[in-house]
């Protein structure tokens, strides 16, 4: 299952970094990640600042 990012979404881009796939691009408010492109392994949500990203 693909994660997704919350509205405590600060825009930080620290998770797109850490994405392997490219999974996560900024959208309009917050960051957004393409469910067909996550991987599921969690590596945004270890990454995030401020606990915004969980399994979908």
């Amino acid at each position: 299952m693909a994660y997704v990012i919350g509205d405590d979404c600060i825009s930080c881009g620290t998770c797109a970094g850490g994405c392997p796939v490219g999974a996560i691009s900024e959208g309009d408010s917050k960051y957004e990640i393409d469910a067909d492109t996550c991987i599921s392994c969690g590596a945004c949500a270890g990454a995030c600042p401020v606990g915004a990203i969980s399994e979908g």
